[in-house]
């Protein structure tokens, strides 16, 4: 949260990457039960003027919470720096993340390694700017 926060109060100028330096953006979503406004912060993994979010938890057993949340309410906000757009996520098909894991590799090689940590497949949304 504290993260989150220095974030946005700074216009994405502080706290603006993860360890090893891999850039973040804030991701902003609707709670599935509550309705109220959700902030997250993840890797910032551009795709030309799309994004891509990973809902890897680090190659834990079960989903992280915002992926329930995004499911139930795909209408989100993405902030890279001060720049703050809407964009619709969709899961990806198998075969489409087959397709994206390389490019997703190419920003941060760590989610193969989070893949073989778990039986899960690892969901991955395409969010397209509305």
């Amino acid at each position: 949260r504290f993260n989150v926060w220095v974030y946005k109060k700074s216009g994405g100028r502080l706290m603006k990457h993860f360890p090893g330096g891999y850039p973040i953006c804030v991701v902003t979503m609707r709670g599935r039960k509550t309705g109220q406004p959700r902030e997250v912060a993840l890797i910032h993994l551009p795709m030309g003027e799309q994004k891509l979010l990973v809902a890897s938890q680090g190659g834990m057993e079960r989903h992280p919470v915002w992926y329930y949340n995004l499911k139930a309410n795909p209408d989100i906000e993405i902030m890279v720096g001060g720049d703050k757009r809407s964009y619709l996520a969709e899961q990806v098909s198998p075969e489409r993340k087959r397709e994206l894991w390389p490019h997703l590799l190419s920003l941060y090689p760590d989610f193969d390694e989070y893949q073989a940590r778990t039986d899960r497949d690892i969901p991955v949304f395409l969010c397209s700017p509305v």
